[in-house]
């Protein structure tokens, strides 16, 4: 669990980031899960646009090695140099559009020629979050 949060900060990859602290899930669980504990890494969510899906404070699991969104999904992505959740869309032409759960933020369109201030850093696989 890296000391970081994701608008739902700055930096360009996991590498040097503070760890926060370790939660231990046994191999089996995570792969019955489908994800790899190699590519699993934890950020904070800060933030209530994703509000339905994953709240302020909540804590997710990022699968690292899925960073191609063929399908629908919520993804840690890295826009011009700030960490954000977002629903993702492939359009076609190679664009992505970015969409907030809480529809009192407005989506987003990157179009591929501003696809070089992009990066997809994983899909938000699991959350973890309080139960009100």
């Amino acid at each position: 669990m890296y000391d970081i949060e994701a608008a739902a900060g700055a930096g360009r990859s996991f590498e040097g980031e503070p760890i926060k602290t370790t939660l231990y899930f046994s191999t089996a669980e995570l792969a019955d899960q489908g994800l790899d504990p190699a590519h699993v890494v934890g950020v904070k969510v800060r933030g209530d646009s994703m509000l339905g899906t994953l709240d302020d404070g909540d804590w997710v699991l990022v699968d690292r090695s899925n960073r191609d969104p063929k399908q629908e999904g919520v993804f840690l992505l890295l826009v011009s140099g700030e960490r954000r959740i977002k629903r993702v869309q492939r359009l076609a032409g190679g664009a992505l559009f970015l969409i907030s759960d809480n529809d009192h933020y407005q989506p987003e369109m990157i179009k591929p020629q501003d696809m070089h201030d992009v990066e997809i850093l994983g899909r938000c696989e699991i959350r973890i979050g309080r139960v009100v």
